[in-house]
């Protein structure tokens, strides 16, 4: 659906719209004379007479994403965004004209901001789905399903798979997420009952009881590593904890060093301290399986 703009909001718009349509178009030699100040004297009058030009190609592209039900002046700002990160990494030795190089910055500040914000459910984050949610619509007009109404065929989904170099699960994800509309949980089930979508929802997170099970579960794991640590020696135990019990294990030239032996030393006491420990908790558990956390 729409966004439609109060009668204020509106007046601004068209306010902006037409300040913006009254700036000078540049020149090239003019255009690229102002991108130098700015560049390499950080002149802000450039800067701000380089980005008004242009305001007009934010205005024209926000036109092209309208239909997509968010406001108009929302996306101008994010356009305005882009046109700003456009005018800050801009290289005028590259000999591409600004309004060029812009385009594609304004393009993109307001695919994120429509991906960002056209549904509560995060709709794209790899390149493949940001070009299935913007040319999806456009490519079932050309095969008539738009028209109708109906699923795309199989046939369809291929062509539409071939023709944006994705895969054809993604064409079906995507097009379940567009025919679909964001439902509240907080919405009742039927207008005579009392009962929210929430309310039927399965709670997957562990029961009390599996909690205090996992908890003491924990402890006992943590007590026979500790005892079976106690059986290996100073020099074993060192590299242990140093190899497997830290975030940023220590690698074996870093150990050769501290212990005054070479790496294939440290390599062999290593081996040896595994067998120890595996051999060591084995003889304090029933079965292997007493080892694994349940997920």
């Amino acid at each position: 659906m729409a966004h439609i703009d109060d009668p204020e909001t509106q007046r601004a718009n068209l306010n902006f719209i037409k300040a913006s349509m009254r700036e000078p178009l540049l020149s090239r030699d003019h255009e690229f004379e102002l991108a130098i100040q700015w560049r390499e004297a950080g002149n802000e009058e450039a800067l701000h007479e380089l980005v008004r030009a242009y305001t007009r190609l934010v205005i024209a592209t926000a036109s092209k994403f309208r239909n997509y039900g968010l406001p108009m002046g929302d996306l101008v700002q994010e356009g305005n965004v882009g046109l700003m990160q456009a005018a800050a990494r801009f290289e005028p030795g590259r000999e591409v004209r600004f309004s060029t190089y812009a385009a594609w910055w304004i393009r993109s500040a307001m695919q994120d901001y429509i991906l960002r914000n056209w549904s509560i459910v995060r709709t794209g984050t790899t390149a493949a789905q940001k070009s299935l949610f913007f040319n999806l619509r456009r490519l079932r007009a050309r095969i008539g399903a738009a028209a109708s109404g109906s699923s795309l065929t199989p046939a369809a989904r291929e062509w539409i798979a071939t023709e944006l170099q994705v895969e054809v699960s993604d064409v079906e994800m995507m097009e379940m997420r567009l025919s679909a509309s964001d439902q509240s949980l907080n919405a009742p089930i039927s207008d005579s009952g009392e009962d929210d979508w929430q309310d039927f929802l399965a709670d997957s997170r562990p029961s009390p009881e599996d909690v205090v099970i996992g908890m003491r579960d924990g402890e006992t794991r943590s007590r026979w590593l500790a005892e079976a640590l106690g059986e290996l020696s100073p020099r074993e135990r060192t590299i242990i904890n140093q190899r497997r019990l830290r975030e940023d294990g220590a690698t074996l030239e870093e150990l050769g060093r501290e212990l005054g032996v070479s790496k294939e030393r440290v390599r062999q006491l290593e081996h040896r301290a595994l067998v120890k420990l595996r051999e060591s908790i084995l003889r304090r558990v029933e079965t292997s399986a007493d080892l694994f956390v349940d997920n």
